[in-house]
């Protein structure tokens, strides 16, 4: 991954509740050797500037383990419907070419904009299908 001062990142760890939890999007401001210098852009605080530390990490898809020091951050221009929970935009756009996959996504998703004028889809035909399994209800 490589990071640049503009960039916007989400937090994959929880650093400090309720300000840095994991989901929280960031803008980049300075990269330094063992320091990202963010702006928050989403959550309680919003438009404030925080210090993001490199924290060890231990990966575990391998047979075998090592902790390594990294930032919890990760690039992100989109984001899944799960991640998008909880928060508020502007503006927001939604693909619904594929099938939204469980009950409920399509409301979230929908409701994440603060009005229906900033709220972009794309739909195949112009109309969505919501999956609903009725055996389960």
């Amino acid at each position: 991954m490589e990071l640049k001062v503009g960039c916007p990142v989400i937090l994959l760890r929880n650093l400090n509740p309720p300000k840095l939890c994991n989901g929280t999007r960031l803008l980049v401001k300075s990269l330094k050797k063992f320091i990202i210098e963010c702006t928050i852009l989403t959550g309680c605080g919003t438009g404030e500037d925080v210090l993001i530390p490199r924290i060890p990490l231990i990966p575990s898809d391998l047979p075998f383990q090592f902790k390594r020091l990294q930032f919890p951050v990760k690039i992100s221009f989109a984001m899944t419907i799960n991640k998008s929970q909880g928060q508020t935009f502007n503006v927001a756009g939604l693909d619904l070419s594929v099938e939204c996959f469980s009950h409920g996504q399509l409301y979230v998703a929908l409701s994440r904009v603060t009005s229906k004028q900033n709220m972009f889809v794309l739909a195949n035909d112009k109309k969505a299908v919501n999956v609903v399994y009725k055996d389960i209800l």
